[in-house]
């Protein structure tokens, strides 16, 4: 067999993440007999047309919910939207048989608002990106 080419591209390819995904799949049903990832979305629309206003994209997996994007904008955050949201994406993680969370968050996308809502510090960044204001952090519930 020839060695694979091996690509670099900042486009999604649904083809790709499909087989990406479902070797992962695989191989998780082998070494531990589950398969069990799903895609979470949580999302505020507009109530007059249902257009997606902000929300959180994520996924369960092997007792894990991943909180992977997490946006409200400015008018809907600090009235309660945004500790709704999370506690559906909680709730139905629960649901799923997850037993914790995981997000990857930096210093000016609200760390303080996990932090109130039982999340923590598990890893900080190594170091500095000067193009950042502050270090990341991977915080986990």
């Amino acid at each position: 067999m020839k060695p694979p080419v091996l690509t670099v591209d900042d486009a999604r390819d649904p083809a790709a993440e499909q087989v990406i995904a479902d070797g992962l799949r695989r191989y998780n049903r082998e070494q531990c007999g589950i398969s069990d990832g799903r895609a979470l979305n949580v999302v505020a629309r507009e109530p007059e047309t249902n257009a997606p206003l902000g929300g959180i994209t994520g996924h369960t997996s092997l007792g894990v919910l991943f909180i992977d994007l997490f946006f409200l904008p400015e008018e809907l955050r600090r009235g309660g939207v945004g500790s709704r949201l999370l506690q559906l994406a909680e709730d139905e993680g629960r649901r799923r048989g997850c037993a914790t969370s995981f997000l990857y968050t930096i210093s000016f996308q609200a760390p303080g608002f996990y932090e109130r809502h039982g999340y923590r510090h598990s890893m900080q960044s190594a170091g500095h990106q000067p193009h950042l204001p502050d270090e990341g952090a991977r915080v986990t519930r």
